[in-house]
This record gives structure tokens, sequence and C-alpha cells, in this order.
């Protein structure tokens, strides 16, 4: 059974509890590139089960999930209660061919972003973090919160490659012996 938009919701702030969320969003990159350093194309592309993302298509996904993060702060900054659209993100995954894509690409695509995207925050009043946008799934979504489930979306993901790399490098250490 598919979560909830409120379990969604706690899990994924679930993960930054106690933490920055700027402090987090910050060391991402660095994270994912340390992660993926020595993998192989083909260990990029592998897929831990076949309904499950790999490697490759989890950094897409996260490139492309930073692009919607830009569009809606910005849109929350300029309109302050702006409805906010959800995307489908297995819908992306398959029309814009996230298992294809140059995973180092797509990690500098979301490093560019990122950065841009955190300039940004740095630079707005701290009143307008209450500004909030009216997500049609979730609710009430400002500029804090989105912070923090952006953070904790970016935990979830670092912490899914973590887990396939740890599967890829024993499945290469059952095979040397």
């Amino acid at each position: 059974m598919p979560e909830t938009a409120e379990q969604y919701i706690g899990r994924i702030l679930g993960y930054v509890k106690g933490q920055d969320a700027i402090k987090v969003q910050r060391t991402t990159a660095a994270k994912l590139k340390k992660s993926i350093a020595g993998l192989t194309p083909k260990q990029l592309k592998w897929r831990p089960e076949p309904a499950k993302w790999s490697i490759a298509e989890i950094i897409a996904h996260l490139a492309d999930a930073e692009v919607v993060v830009s569009w809606r702060l910005r849109s929350v900054i300029g309109e302050n209660g702006i409805t906010i659209q959800p995307f489908d993100q297995d819908a992306w995954a398959s029309v814009f061919n996230y298992r294809d894509r140059d995973t180092k690409s797509s990690l500098e695509v979301f490093r560019v972003l990122r950065e841009n995207n955190l300039a940004m925050l740095k630079e707005i009043s701290p009143e307008t973090w209450d500004n909030f946008g009216m997500h049609l799934e979730r609710g009430k979504e400002s500029i804090a919160h989105l912070a923090r489930m952006f953070a904790g979306h970016d935990t979830n993901h670092v912490l899914q490659i973590e887990r396939i790399v740890k599967q890829i490098k024993s499945a290469k250490s059952k095979k040397k012996r």
C-alpha cells in the first residue's frame, strides 16, 4: 500500500530531525560524489530489484527534483499562497530516460542547481521563510518547510545509494572468492 502524504512527510522530515536543513543540503553533492567514486557505468545502472531505481536513476531524479524545488521556491517567494503542483517522478524517470543518463552529468546539474538555490535562500529576508504555497497533495508548505523536506529527500536518497553501493561491493567480493 502506497504511503499517504502525511506518512511521506513524516518519513522525510524524520531523516533530518534536529539538523540544520541548509547544512544538510550543502553537503549532499559531495556525499553523492564520494559514494559513487570508482563505480563503473554498469554498476551505476544496476538495479537492486527490477522495480527499484539504480544509482544513475536516483541521481537523475535528484537533478530533476532540484529543478522542481528551484521553481517552487521562486514561486512561493514571488507569490505567497500560490498553488504548488506535484509531479509524477516515475513518469519523469520514464519520459526523461533516467536509466541511460550520464550519472556524472546528472550529479553536476544537481550540484550547480543546488548551489544556486542555496545562494538564493541565503539572500531572502527572515520573514520570507514564512511565505508558503499550497501543495495540491501535501497542503501548506512554507519556504522553511520546503528546505527541510528537500534536506530529508536528499538524506533518503543518499542512504538509498549507500545501500546499493554496499550491495554492489558485497557482490563483487563474493565473485573474488
